[in-house]
């Protein structure tokens, strides 16, 4: 079990909070609005109303003896960037926060936050993947260079082992895993021959996994 605090709890943070406590973990919630305090207080183990911008509440609140400190303010960027800078500054070992834009995220980095994360822009890149083709089940950017596709198995690719189709030599793409039905194979063998209706699990390079998804939409 590990310990998380989320400071903003909002759609955003909420959601995290709930998650986390339902996966079994310690989860203090931490917002400024009572209602909202309230609203989450028998989803987590504490939810707590606190000024997110006062040092002193916060240091009073233990931040640093949890692992994890989630900051997820919504539109108010000068309490989401003095949030993180008091929780890096209270020795917390991992920094999560949210961003609403690239140059906010930025500012977040450099003050201290271990990830930075763009919900709504990540959303939207999964959402346009998803659109452009029947056949993409999910789409997920690790980061600027490298993206994970989930792929429904094409036409072309049916009664074909990953040997005959040759996906990384063509796309320089590795296939972690195939998802049938109820079951998973991880690291498939180049003889493991792909069914209709498999989804395929894909690792590579961010141009590499659009040139599948074009091919895909086709």
């Amino acid at each position: 079990m590990k310990s998380f605090a989320i400071i903003g709890c909002g759609r955003f943070g909420s959601a995290v909070a709930k998650t986390l406590y339902e996966l079994g973990n310690e989860v203090l919630a931490i917002d400024g609005d009572m209602d909202v305090v309230d609203n989450i207080a028998g989803q987590v183990t504490h939810a707590i109303q606190a000024d997110v911008m006062d040092e002193g509440v916060l240091m009073e609140l233990g931040l640093s003896n949890f692992d994890v400190v989630v900051v997820s303010i919504g539109t108010d960027l000068q309490a989401s960037i003095m949030a993180t800078l008091i929780v890096k500054e209270l020795g917390v070992d991992k920094i999560v926060a949210k961003a609403q834009s690239e140059l906010h995220g930025k500012v977040l980095k450099k003050i201290g936050a271990d990830k930075v994360i763009f919900p709504e822009r990540d959303m939207g890149v999964r959402v346009a993947h998803n659109l452009a083709s029947n056949s993409i089940v999910d789409y997920i950017e690790l980061s600027p260079d490298y993206s994970i596709l989930e792929i429904q198995a094409i036409p072309r690719w049916h009664n074909k082992t990953l040997e005959e189709l040759r996906l990384r030599n063509k796309y320089q793409v590795t296939v972690m895993a195939v998802k049938r039905e109820e079951e998973v194979n991880v690291s498939p063998g180049p003889k493991y021959q792909i069914q209709k209706g498999d989804i395929l699990v894909a690792l590579g390079s961010t141009d590499a996994i659009n040139d599948i998804a074009e091919e895909a939409g086709e």
